[in-house]
C-alpha cells in the first residue's frame, strides 16, 4: 500500500508558528506519508528550506482576483487533479479550500487555525466569522493550539465539540536544555551583563516598542541588555526607540533566526509584550530552557505559565506593569532560577513535541480512515 497523500494549503509557507509545526511534524513522520505544500501566495516558500523530507510545492489558484464562486470552482478542480488523500488547511488564508470541500465534496479535510492578528477589524471578524460557520461544517476536525481559539470555535464560530480539537504545541525539551555557545546571536556576545530577550516577528501587535520602553524602566540603572530575534516591518520604529531612550548600545536586532534552542538560554530573563497572541510557541520554548517570562496577559499565557510565574504576567496594555515585572526577574538570580525550573517541570509535563506528534497523527490518520470508508 503506497503512502498516503497529504495536501498542506498555507497562505504563506514563510517560517511562522504553523509552518513550522508542520515541518516538525512532516520531518517527523518521515516516509509515512507523501506531501504536497501550496503557498496560496506564490512563491513564498521559505519554510521549505527546513524539510527533511522530499515534497511537492504545486501550484494553485490565484485566490485574490475574480468572484468568489468562480475561485471556489477552480479550487474543485485543481483539488481533484492533485488527488489528495487527505487534505490540510490552515488559517483564514486557506478557508476558500474549506468552502470548496463543503460544497463539492472530496478528500477528508483537517483545519487548523493558529490565531489572527490586528487586520481583522471588527467590521471583517465578522464576516469571516459568518464564512467560517458555514465552511467549517467540511471538516473532519478543526485542530486549535490554544484554549482561547477553542472556546472561539465553540462558541462563535458554533462548531460541535466534536469537531475541535486542542492539541498544545510541542517542544523539543532535550535540545532546550543544552547551553547555548556564547556567541550563537550573531552580534552579540553573552558576558556577565544581564540580558531580557524575546523572539518575535516584528509586527504591529507584537508592540516590541512598548517592550523597549519597559526594559528602559526596568533597567535604566542595571548592568543589563535587550534582545530580540526576529523580523519585520516595525524593525526601524523598535531602533528609533531604542536611540529614543538612549539604549541604541543596549538593544540588539539580530534578525530572523532559527533553531531557538541554539540562543535562547543565552536569556536570562524572557519577555513578551505583545497586544494580542494565542499560544505563542517562543514562550514555551523559553520555559524548556528554565527562564521565567515577563509578559503580558494575552492569549493563553496566563495558563501556559507556572503558578509561580504567574506574578509576571501583567495586564496587557500596562507599560508600567511590564516594567516592574521584568525589574523584579532582573534583580533577584534565587527568583528567577526557581521560576525557570519550574517553568522547564511544566514543559515536561505538558508540552513535549513527542506527545503533540502522537496526536496529530492519530487525527489525520483517523481522517484518512474516514477517507477510504467512504469510497
Amino acid at each position: 500500500m503506497s503512502a498516503p497523500r497529504l495536501l498542506h494549503v498555507f497562505s504563506t509557507f514563510n517560517l511562522g508558528g504553523p509552518q513550522a509545526r508542520a515541518v516538525q511534524l512532516i520531518n517527523a513522520w518521515g516516509p509515512a506519508y507523501k506531501h504536497m505544500i501550496v503557498s496560496v501566495e506564490r512563491g513564498e516558500l521559505a519554510a521549505r528550506e527546513r524539510l527533511q523530507v522530499e515534497a511537492n510545492f504545486p501550484l494553485f489558484p490565484d485566490l485574490k482576483s475574480g468572484a468568489l464562486p468562480g475561485r471556489l470552482m477552480a479550487l474543485r478542480s485543481r483539488i481533484a487533479q492533485l488527488r489528495p488523500d487527505l487534505v490540510l488547511t490552515y488559517n483564514w488564508g486557506a478557508v476558500e479550500v474549506v468552502m470548496a470541500r463543503r460544497l463539492f465534496g472530496g478528500a477528508p479535510l483537517v483545519h487548523h487555525e493558529d490565531g489572527f492578528g490586528t487586520e481583522e477589524s471588527e467590521s471583517l471578524y465578522r464576516r469571516r466569522t459568518w464564512f467560517r460557520r458555514q465552511a467549517f461544517g467540511a471538516a473532519h476536525q478543526i485542530i486549535v493550539p490554544s484554549r482561547v481559539l477553542e472556546r472561539i470555535a465553540r462558541e462563535t464560530w458554533r462548531q460541535p465539540a466534536a469537531r475541535v480539537t486542542y492539541i498544545p504545541n510541542g517542544v523539543d525539551l532535550p535540545a532546550f536544555g543544552i547551553k547555548p555557545q556564547p556567541n550563537a546571536i550573531p552580534g552579540f556576545v553573552a558576558d556577565d551583563r544581564l540580558v531580557v530577550g524575546t523572539v518575535a516577528g516584528l509586527r504591529e501587535e507584537k508592540n516590541l516598542t512598548r517592550l523597549v520602553r519597559a526594559f528602559a524602566t526596568a533597567a535604566r540603572d542595571l548592568p543589563a541588555r535587550l534582545v530580540i530575534v526576529g523580523d519585520g516591518p516595525d524593525r526601524d520604529a523598535i531602533l528609533a526607540e531604542a536611540r529614543a531612550q538612549g539604549l541604541a548600545d543596549r538593544v540588539h536586532l539580530p534578525g530572523f533566526m532559527s533553531n531557538p534552542e541554539r540562543y535562547v538560554g543565552l536569556f536570562d530573563v524572557f519577555a513578551l509584550s505583545s497586544d494580542t497572541e494565542q499560544f505563542p510557541i517562543s514562550l514555551v520554548e523559553a520555559m524548556a530552557a528554565s527562564l521565567p517570562a515577563a509578559s503580558t496577559a494575552v492569549g493563553d499565557i496566563k495558563d501556559i505559565v507556572t503558578p509561580d510565574n504567574l506574578p509576571f504576567v501583567t495586564p496587557p496594555r500596562d507599560e508600567a506593569a511590564l516594567a516592574n515585572a521584568i525589574r523584579a526577574l532582573l534583580v533577584d538570580p534565587d527568583l528567577r532560577r526557581r521560576i525557570g525550573a519550574a517553568n522547564r517541570a511544566r514543559v515536561e509535563r505538558e508540552f513535549s513535541l513527542t506527545s503533540m506528534i502522537a496526536r496529530y497523527k492519530q487525527i489525520y490518520d483517523a481522517a484518512l480512515s474516514e477517507g477510504r470508508e467512504r469510497k
